[in-house]
């Protein structure tokens, strides 16, 4: 399965919801970047994406998005053949 890292808070709901849909189309390893209080982290984050909201989802090298991102790209059949790649 293709790697997943996910730009995270430890308190957003959003982050929960992308987190339990990755989890229930098999994702056992995801790596989470905790951007509270880290103001690099989060400008890091920025960088490479042009958003500040978490969460942020790469799947290998592509920028899904955030959580609602994540959703429709499930809803379109996107999702299984990213994470599959």
């Amino acid at each position: 399965m293709t790697p997943v890292k996910m730009y995270t808070s430890a308190y957003c709901p959003f982050c929960s919801r992308a987190k339990a849909l990755l989890q229930a189309r098999g994702v056992t390893q995801l790596e989470e970047v905790f951007v509270d209080g880290k103001p690099d982290l989060r400008a890091h984050m920025k960088t490479l994406t042009g958003r500040t909201s978490v969460p942020q989802i790469f799947i290998g090298d592509t920028h899904v998005g955030g959580c609602d991102d994540l959703h429709a790209l499930d809803g379109q059949g996107g999702l299984m053949p990213l994470l599959q790649a």
